[in-house]
């Protein structure tokens, strides 16, 4: 009997999960694929983004109410779960606008400040107990420069690296090198303007319109660095629900939303990655995130 496939994604918050390759995810459940979602912190300091419910009794409790909405999330998505256990770091006013040296200090318990070699032993801990073939995680950009998204990323390559050899990290656990690890990688420039116009073209707003004309500095265009192109729009149905269940963080009427599905199972079906270590022999361009593992 073959050995069941496992797959890890390493996200920063509770809500990253389902606007960050969940269609992806859930196609490789119903494949029989064991999936497990690591979420770095519990969004704490997160923003309430749906104006129906920036209520001052749902500030009061976020805490417990983020946990709730990961919980129907990962209903939804058929996966597992596990929290890392770090404090969201939080985005202050222009932090993303703002140079390096003049972004504004983040809270001292935060997770955007703690030794990487430090924090990923907890990761490398859930490697070795749940053994991935395959773990994804962000790019070191972190998809965007929020200070979780870039630990994250920090965090998982230590720990990629780190979870075969038994010389590191010895109370972790038995060692375990997963086969591949991939980046996310969503919100590059050829996609954006392939659905950008694809909207126009039908008459219709583009919820992509402003990011192509401000041209923001932290949005890099990484397109050429796509090696793995997963065809999942047969879940992104699925991806939106799980979405709109983290209600506190995502406006069921605003930009995640904004293109019919039509629009996008016609002009981008697919979820995109690049392969950036592989210990499996494997052809670019790849169309499954387990090409040399199966």
């Amino acid at each position: 009997m073959a050995e069941r496939l496992r797959m890890m994604a390493v996200h920063a918050h509770p809500d990253d999960e389902s606007s960050k390759g969940a269609a992806v995810m859930a196609k490789y459940v119903k494949e029989g694929v064991d999936v497990l979602v690591v979420t770095c912190t519990g969004g704490e300091r997160g923003s309430v983004l749906n104006p129906k419910l920036d209520r001052p009794e749902v500030w009061e409790n976020i805490t417990e109410i983020r946990r709730a909405e990961m919980d129907a999330a990962r209903e939804i998505l058929g996966i597992r779960q596990e929290w890392l256990g770090f404090i969201d770091s939080g985005l202050p006013d222009g932090y993303l606008e703002a140079s390096e040296e003049e972004r504004p200090a983040l809270p001292e318990d935060s997770f955007g400040v703690v030794d990487p070699e430090v924090a990923a032993e907890r990761l490398v801990k859930l490697i070795r107990e749940f053994r991935p073939h395959v773990v994804t995680t962000y790019d070191e950009d972190g998809g965007y420069p929020h200070p979780d998204h870039i630990m994250t990323h920090k965090i998982s390559m230590v720990a990629f690296d780190a979870a075969g050899d038994p010389e590191r990290y010895p109370e972790a656990g038995e060692p375990w090198t997963p086969a591949k690890l991939y980046y996310n990688m969503g919100f590059f420039k050829k996609r954006l303007l392939a659905l950008h116009e694809a909207m126009l073209a039908e008459g219709l707003e583009s919820p992509f319109a402003d990011w192509i004309d401000s041209g923001r500095a932290w949005m890099k265009d990484k397109g050429d660095r796509v090696t793995t192109s997963v065809d999942a729009g047969e879940f992104f149905g699925v991806r939106d629900d799980a979405l709109r269940a983290h209600a506190t963080q995502v406006d069921p009427e605003g930009f995640w939303f904004g293109i019919p599905m039509e629009i996008q199972l016609r002009i981008w079906p697919t979820e995109d990655f690049q392969l950036v270590r592989a210990n499996v022999p494997t052809t670019l361009p790849e169309s499954d995130l387990f090409a040399g593992v199966r």
